[in-house]
């Protein structure tokens, strides 16, 4: 009988992790510094500065700036609880579950992240909890785009450079996967989405803690140097096949891994050509147009690092875009992106309130952000109720529903520090639960608890193919 063999991932945290060593943290913390400048924006940290006008109508906006230039600071998105299981959470919760986690920014996983500033995010399904739009979080193409299905929202890449995209459309031919060893290429059907007869989904991370399974097909866990983003073939995502798994149910999906879902022809395919060892490499490109959904435009979403979907952009290359939708031309709370080459700002304007903010109309936010941030682009996201800022433990504005929304997703500022480790375990290195202690699927109590193990289990440290074994994050040193 073959032994099977089930890897966990775990850590020294404070609930004890499944180790031998105690260790002290000090972490770098960033603090607010209480000063008022001459114009009138607090400086939160080096490059991050809040600032709250008070307008006629009355209309109350609050508004948290990023310096496009400074390169400790990122773009991230957020969902609730990590994953696109459904459920909600405020922006504040999901900016405590971002906070000092573990980051990709830079093209590999390593740096650490504070949250400094956060808004609520896209529009969403009130009946499923899922965002409207497709969504790229910190490097993972998460939720795929609807086919030319309109405006693709906000986008931050590798680069540093932003735009507002218009309306998008997949290439089938060029979302594929090679077997570098023996040359075999399979094609792509869905990024987190079901498995129908005869094709193949990958699942990352942010799908859920395990894999939907399948037992009339093939499951292959395949482990990551970087996240799996919008690559093109010539400089693609590469992994290594850890297992197959062929008519089982659910299997885990690390932080740093995806497992390939296959049914029907499909599924025969990787069986019969796939193993454990395999070296493969992952290329997923979108087509870019015009809002017609039928012009090509030029930009390029490769190297993508952040996105989240957006209705009605307002401005584009310093002209605000006229609108005839109703919703447009009705004041409430907002909430919305917008930039220049210089800085990129988190809005949010308060509503339905005529003695504090009644709210603004898209014409009027576009002209806020044109004259008073001298942004040349802007797109809106979900507002009313939803519309949230968040800076550095503090909601800043006044949700209009007396208490903040739980939302679908958000949008975050946040400071990266360089990569921490330790050199206290290595591979091979035994360990034993001092404590009964819960076992996550990556580094930080943000990814999701698999299981739990009693006190006094014995283990031993794996190799970990991204090479993060003694990272911090979270608070805590981390091996596999």
């Amino acid at each position: 009988m073959k032994q099977a063999t089930v890897v966990l991932w775990t850590g020294l945290s404070k609930i004890r992790g499944l180790v031998f060593v105690l260790i002290t943290i000090c972490a770098l913390v960033f603090t607010v510094i209480p000063v008022y400048s001459d114009s009138g924006w607090t400086p939160i940290v080096p490059g991050v500065a809040q600032r709250e006008f008070r307008l006629p109508g009355p209309n109350r906006a609050y508004v948290t700036r990023m310096d496009r230039a400074n390169p400790s600071l990122t773009i991230e998105s957020g969902l609730p609880w990590g994953t696109l299981s459904g459920e909600r959470q405020t922006v504040s919760e999901m900016a405590a579950l971002y906070d000092k986690s573990l980051s990709a920014w830079g093209g590999t996983w390593g740096a650490s992240t504070q949250v400094v500033a956060a808004i609520n995010g896209s529009y969403f399904d009130l009946g499923t909890g899922e965002p409207n739009s497709g969504m790229i979080v910190g490097g993972w193409y998460t939720k795929m785009f609807s086919d030319l299905g309109g405006w693709s929202g906000f986008a931050w890449q590798s680069d540093r450079s932003a735009f507002v995209g218009a309306c998008v459309d997949h290439n089938y031919s060029t979302l594929t996967i090679n077997n570098l060893i023996n040359g075999d290429q399979y094609a792509i059907d869905g990024v987190n989405s079901r498995v129908k007869d005869d094709q193949l989904v990958i699942f990352t991370p942010l799908y859920d803690a395990f894999s939907p399974g399948q037992k009339n097909g093939v499951e292959i866990l395949v482990g990551l140097y970087q996240p799996l983003g919008l690559r093109t073939s010539k400089e693609p995502t590469i992994g290594t096949v850890l297992s197959v798994h062929s008519g089982q149910g659910r299997i885990p999906i690390p932080f740093d891994a995806v497992v390939l879902s296959a049914r029907g022809s499909a599924a025969n395919k990787l069986r019969d050509s796939v193993q454990a060892g395999d070296v493969l490499s992952f290329s997923l490109q979108l087509l870019h147009y015009e809002a017609d959904c039928r012009t090509p435009a030029p930009l390029d979403w490769t190297g993508t690092y952040t996105s989240i979907g957006g209705a009605l952009p307002f401005l584009r290359e310093g002209e605000i875009i006229p609108f005839q939708d109703e919703g447009a031309s009705q004041k409430h709370p907002r909430t919305a992106v917008c930039f220049n080459d210089d800085w990129l700002y988190f809005v949010v304007v308060d509503g339905r309130n005529s003695s504090y903010s009644v709210g603004m109309t898209i014409p009027e936010l576009a002209s806020f952000c044109k004259d008073q941030l001298e942004a040349t682009w802007g797109v809106n996201e979900d507002g009313g109720g939803s519309s949230t800022l968040w800076v550095d433990g503090d909601v800043m504005n006044q949700p209009s529903s007396g208490d903040e929304r739980r939302v679908a997703n958000s949008l975050m500022i946040v400071a990266v520090s360089p990569m921490q480790r330790s050199d206290a375990l290595s591979s091979g290195s035994s360990v034993v639960t001092r404590y009964a202690t819960n076992l996550h699927l990556g580094p930080g109590t943000n990814y999701p608890a698999i299981t739990s193990v009693a006190e006094g289990i014995q283990g031993v440290v794996m190799p970990n193919l991204a090479g993060l074994n003694g990272v911090f994050a979270k608070d805590a040193y981390w091996w596999k």
